[in-house]
């Protein structure tokens, strides 16, 4: 399953409330060729790490596409940028946050395209409590932990609520 996880925490004069944003970008995607074959709930989600920034919506979606990997992360940034996201400051307030979960049981080191899976997705809540909506079985590619595992093992700083 190729996972593909959705944020935003800022208002946006062409798209609307982050809810909506993240719902364009599913489009936009789509537009592009990319199938959406499922897609979490969302979930109102604290900033990570945890500051006074305005609370984030986050989803997952799990797509099919023949794009690789890499290229496939590419589309996403360009995604973004058509949103408007511009990057300056790690972890900053964003209008939209596209990031490349897994794709299928990959495991890339990012000598030649991404990280696979995303290095830190088993240490945030706004990435697991989605993914289990999608599939409760799932497994991490390289440790073989179980997602109900992954999810009990989350700091207790992670806030996130189904929206």
């Amino acid at each position: 399953m190729i996972l593909i996880a959705l944020g935003s925490n800022l208002f946006s004069d062409a798209y609307g409330s982050p809810q909506d944003i993240c719902v364009a970008a599913i489009k936009a995607l789509e537009k592009r060729g990319v199938s959406i074959i499922a897609r979490s709930r969302w979930f109102r989600t604290a900033p990570v790490p945890l500051s006074d920034q305005p609370w984030f919506v986050n989803g997952i979606i799990a797509v099919e596409t023949l794009l690789p990997p890499g290229e496939l992360l590419g589309l996403l940034h360009e995604v973004e940028a058509e949103f408007g996201r511009t990057r300056k400051v790690r972890n900053e307030a964003r209008i939209l946050d596209l990031d490349l979960i897994a794709y299928n049981n990959t495991v890339m080191n990012g000598n030649d395209g991404p990280i696979l899976p995303h290095p830190r997705m088993q240490e945030r809540a706004f990435v697991l409590l989605p993914l289990a909506d999608i599939d409760s079985q799932w497994r991490h590619p390289v440790t073989g932990a179980a997602i109900a595992d992954l999810i009990a093992a989350l700091p207790t700083d992670q806030r996130a609520e189904p929206d």
